[in-house]
């Protein structure tokens, strides 16, 4: 096994690492590190996915606007990602991941006891930060040990893998949320927040197992420590390609806003017909289908973006979440209330999103060296969050001193413009 070397004094990356010699030994993409990261992003995902679906539904039971959902996600989806960069930065400096995974993954659970306890906006607030500052923490960690436990070759499908099982958390946590949230109405008859309370207790169970899952099935392949790396050195000294690719994702990453809002927007366009509550349950059943569509997909589009590249099939990817958003704008704008138009929204948002999960990350590794992966792989999670910061915030302001079609169509431009900004990054 190769040792590595030390970074001389003017910061140069080591030429060769533990990681490197481990990397070159052949191994099939469906280890035991792939699967247990799977695992524990599914579970990690049931825990807070259940609280993104019926959160909309619960801040209309407490009286808060549009606008309060949208500050809500846009501040903590940019919390996650700021911390992704820090997170990346210090692993590779120090060469220690595991160990931030697992608190990444603990506080997820501990952010969901906060938003159980909330009365108003306040606690919602901070107990969406502190979980997405563990999402932050964990995400490009995450993937960077995935990245180094299979071959390049390989990565689509792993991280399509990856993004699958992951989903599938995803999907059965909303289930189970939306059926407890039926269960448990009329349980407390005093209290129309009771039964979303109730809801967000129970997903601590699934949030607990996924710490218990990284720290026994994960092995972390430990890269070297490069002490000398330099924080703004190495961001000012990032590929020109990738600084193009970075400022795409961002300006896509403007109109992509959360699909909280997009949960919001298919429980406000049925509740004249059917009422908030059941409205609720419909739009979570919704989110659900998504997310069936992207676990159905995630595997195959990593196949085929193997196979035929990976740039190439995000940019479809992004050309599908602008569409997303032209949809809802419309179903806004003719008042459409029909489930099958929204039907064919959310599934379309599962198909981009898909796309968007799996291949972000493997094109960065492709665009980087791997001294400054996890660092770069949080670049990406930071450019992507402030994104989304605005965007969110955009959305849902606009959407209550505008109009929700006017929001949702400025959207879909923005997305736009960032497809056809990822067209041009990709020429070299």
């Amino acid at each position: 096994m190769t040792q590595a070397k030390k970074t001389d004094a003017f910061g140069a990356p080591p030429v060769e690492t533990t990681v490197e010699s481990r990397s070159e030994q052949p191994q099939g993409w469906l280890n035991r590190t792939v699967v247990g990261t799977g695992i524990t992003s599914a579970l990690g995902d049931f825990c807070y996915e259940t609280t993104t679906v019926i959160l909309p539904g619960f801040l209309a039971v407490l009286g808060l606007p549009a606008a309060v959902l949208g500050i809500i996600e846009g501040i903590a989806d940019a919390v996650a990602s700021f911390t992704k960069m820090i997170s990346g930065y210090l692993a590779d400096k120090f060469g220690h991941r595991k160990l931030l995974v697992i608190v990444g993954y603990a506080l997820t659970p501990i952010g969901q006891v906060m938003i159980a306890l909330a009365g108003g906006w306040f606690l919602i607030l901070s107990g969406r930060i502190v979980s997405w500052f563990g999402k932050g923490l964990r995400g490009p960690l995450r993937d960077a040990i995935v990245i180094q436990a299979v071959r390049p070759e390989t990565r689509g499908r792993a991280f399509g893998f990856h993004r699958a099982t992951d989903t599938i958390g995803a999907v059965l946590g909303p289930l189970l949320g939306v059926a407890l949230l039926g269960m448990a109405q009329g349980w407390d008859g005093h209290d129309p927040s009771f039964p979303f309370r109730f809801v967000l207790w129970l997903s601590l169970i699934p949030g607990l197992l996924a710490v218990l899952s990284f720290f026994i099935m994960v092995q972390d392949p430990e890269c070297s420590s490069n002490p000398a790396l330099k924080f703004f050195h190495s961001l000012r000294g990032l590929p020109l390609r990738f600084k193009r690719y970075l400022a795409a994702v961002g300006i896509f990453g403007i109109g992509d806003f959360s699909h909280s809002l997009l949960i919001l927007a298919a429980t406000q366009l049925l509740t004249a017909s059917m009422g908030v509550v059941p409205a609720a349950q419909v739009a979570g059943l919704l989110y659900v289908w998504r997310n069936l569509v992207q676990v159905a997909v995630s595997f195959p589009i990593g196949v085929l973006a193997d196979r035929f590249g990976h740039l190439p099939t995000l940019v479809i990817g992004y050309a599908l979440g602008g569409l997303t958003a032209v949809l809802t704008a419309l179903a806004f704008l003719f008042h459409i209330e029909s489930l099958v138009l929204l039907g064919v929204i959310f599934l379309i948002a599962g198909l981009y999103m898909a796309v968007q999960e799996a291949l972000e990350t493997t094109i960065t590794a492709e665009m980087v060296d791997k001294e400054i992966l996890a660092m770069s792989i949080g670049a990406l999670g930071t450019v992507n969050g402030a994104a989304k910061l605005v965007s969110s915030t955009m959305v849902g302001v606009l959407w209550t001193l505008v109009s929700p079609a006017f929001s949702f169509g400025l959207a879909a431009g923005l997305m736009a413009a960032g497809t056809f900004a990822l067209l041009r990054a990709g020429r070299k």
